[in-house]
């Protein structure tokens, strides 16, 4: 997306976060599925409407490891780093709103720094080869994967009002 390329009510920060980073993030594997720009659905709702992509989790060498103790059928969170998306958009306006809003407000992987997240339940599970199947994944085939968590019902849910 060029500086110039944006819907009406939209704001640009000046100014790329990346060339302001404060971190480094050591990527633990990718994330392989059927999507690519142009046929990628907005989010994971959508993407285990349309059959959840084919999505399996790929970690790199000496992760596998990490994975000790997980199941089949376990629900985990998948956080990602969405290395395609801008990260100067400011305030966006999609078009399920009905006027602009302030990133924080939205799940847009357009943000100072492209983090997502995604509810999945594991599928399948080869320890050796460091490989999880997912039932859905909305990230690109290749897409960098940041983290995984365990999704704990307890914690996971928040309290009543």
């Amino acid at each position: 997306m060029s500086e110039d390329d944006h819907r009406d009510g939209e704001t640009r920060l000046g100014f790329d976060p990346a060339d302001q980073a404060d971190a480094s993030v050591s990527f633990i594997g990718h994330i392989r599925s059927d999507w690519s720009k142009g046929n990628c659905p907005r989010n994971i709702g959508q993407s285990r409407q349309q059959g959840g992509g084919n999505a399996r989790i790929e970690l790199l060498d000496g992760f596998a490891l990490g994975l000790a103790g997980m199941t089949v059928g376990q629900a985990i969170w998948v956080v990602t780093w969405m290395d395609a998306a801008p990260r100067d958009l400011i305030v966006q306006r999609p078009g399920h709103t009905s006027g602009p809003r302030g990133v924080f407000r939205l799940r847009s992987p357009a943000r100072p720094n492209p983090v997502a997240m995604s509810a999945v339940r594991i599928t399948s599970l080869d320890l050796d080869a460091g490989v999880i199947g997912i039932d859905a994944t909305d990230a690109y085939d290749g897409t960098p994967i940041v983290d995984i968590k365990p999704w704990i019902e307890a914690v996971d849910i928040p309290p009543a009002d």
